[in-house]
């Protein structure tokens, strides 16, 4: 008696000691693995990657902005806030008519690019934050940045490979910009209009082989199977030829390799941004033995392109339904009878 007696007390005591040990958090809103936020009292805690900001509500909403990655852009101009933005890194490589006429008024300074920033400029604008990549080169230059009082908020959209999670992201500029409402909305009508076309392109009966992106020198760098661009293929109804690959990154193979995999690929998407078919035999000539570049059809990011700027890497960023709505019209034409290409534009 004695002997179960105890075996109880000591089961309840350990299973106790469990429960305080491991307090489960609720009040964190997720957008993905690698980025979370919630509010603690006065504080903002946002974490992105191995980064935690610490915001005091006070400095919130945030008014003077600098990006260094053009590829942020997209979230500014989904929710109108493109007057908080007073530089930017690179501009030539953004898209938004609206930011142009920014700069071209002096409302934005051009800072720099990623091979130098002007940090003269960056901190006489004195900035409430800074928003971009991280780049672990820059790391000097960051700590000189957060020295002169300047928050900087490290934000990796391109590590994310949900489509929808990238889409999110438009959540965490709400609570930094008060434009929650209009996040979350913008959002869910992201998400349901991704669900809903999803759900569209799973009643076609085919489902076509897909070959994606082009080499590079002597190396064809295809997307692994758990890449952003393979989950669009899948989510398109389409059989990516990596799909079995367990990789989250581009995997460079010989042109010998991708060549067995896309013996029966009826689409070939993301072929860079060339202007015509008869560019890709400058880079290799090799391609006229695919069956693909003989008959099937191709399809370039250069829908909406503008010198060095492309759409696809900025709107289309947090528009994964509209990217989604491309490549169902790409393999399935005749669901989407009356739609035609945003992002993506057939090579001819």
């Amino acid at each position: 008696m004695k002997l179960t007696f105890f075996t109880f007390l000591s089961f309840f005591i350990l299973f106790s000691c469990k429960k305080e040990n491991h307090p489960v958090q609720t009040n964190w809103e997720k957008i993905s693995q690698n980025v979370q936020y919630k509010s603690e009292g006065n504080l903002l805690q946002l974490k992105s990657g191995k980064f935690t900001n610490d915001i005091p509500t006070s400095k919130l909403p945030y008014k003077k902005v600098i990006l260094l990655n053009a590829s942020l852009v997209g979230y500014f101009t989904e929710l109108g806030l493109e007057s908080t933005i007073i530089g930017i890194s690179s501009p030539e490589y953004v898209f938004s008519n609206k930011i142009h006429q920014l700069i071209d008024d002096e409302k934005i300074q051009n800072v720099g690019n990623e091979q130098k920033y002007d940090l003269e400029k960056i901190l006489a604008l004195q900035p409430d934050v800074i928003f971009t990549n991280y780049i672990a080169s820059f790391d000097n230059t960051y700590d000189l940045i957060r020295k002169n009082g300047i928050e900087i908020i490290f934000l990796d959209e391109y590590l994310e490979q949900d489509p929808l999670e990238k889409s999110k992201y438009l959540l965490v500029f709400g609570k930094l910009f008060n434009a929650k409402e209009r996040a979350e909305e913008s959002f869910t009508t992201i998400q349901n209009s991704y669900d809903s076309l999803k759900n569209l392109a799973s009643k076609s009966k085919s489902k076509p082989v897909v070959l994606a992106n082009e080499m590079y020198g002597n190396q064809w760098f295809l997307p692994g199977g758990k890449t952003n661009l393979a989950q669009f293929i899948a989510d398109a109804n389409g059989k990516y030829i990596n799909s079995e690959n367990p990789e989250s990154k581009a995997v460079p193979m010989s042109f010998e390799e991708v060549y067995a995999k896309a013996q029966h690929a009826e689409y070939w998407i993301n072929v860079g941004n060339h202007q015509a078919k008869k560019e890709l035999l400058q880079i290799n000539p090799n391609y006229t033995k695919m069956n693909i570049f003989n008959k099937g059809k191709l399809y370039t990011v250069t829908g909406k392109e503008r010198a060095k700027s492309n759409d696809y890497f900025e709107s289309g960023v947090v528009r994964a339904d509209l990217v989604l709505k491309d490549y169902i019209k790409i393999f399935h034409s005749e669901l989407l009878p009356n739609y035609n290409l945003t992002y993506l534009k057939e090579l001819k």
